[in-house]
C-alpha cells in the first residue's frame, strides 16, 4: 500500500479499498486464520484509519462517522460487517 501526504492512496476509493481488503482476507483464510481472529485485525485497523487518515470521499466519511459514535462492540460489529463485505467483492 502506497502513502503519501493524504494518507494510503488505496483507500481513496472505496470500490478499492473492498477489492484490496477483500484479497486481505482471502489470504488470511487461506493461512488457517479464524473469522474471529480476521475481525479483530479488522478493528484493529479502523481503529488506526479512525486516528492516522482523513477520509477522501464521502463513503469513507460516512464509515468514519459511524465508527467514531460506536462504543466498542458497535465498531466490533462493523468491522466484522466490512469483512463481510470485503469477502463478496474479492
Amino acid at each position: 500500500m502506497s502513502t503519501g501526504s493524504n494518507g494510503p492512496t488505496v483507500i481513496k476509493n472505496f470500490d478499492t479499498w473492498k477489492k484490496f481488503l477483500g484479497e486481505r482476507v482471502v489470504q488470511a483464510e487461506r493461512i488457517g486464520m479464524s473469522d474471529e481472529t480476521i475481525s479483530k485485525l479488522a478493528f484493529e485497523i479502523g481503529e488506526f484509519l479512525d486516528k492516522k487518515v482523513d477520509p477522501q470521499n464521502s463513503s469513507n466519511r460516512a464509515i468514519k462517522e459511524l465508527w467514531d459514535v460506536g462504543n466498542a462492540a458497535e465498531k466490533h460489529t462493523i468491522a466484522t460487517l466490512m469483512v463481510k463485505l470485503a469477502k463478496n467483492n474479492a
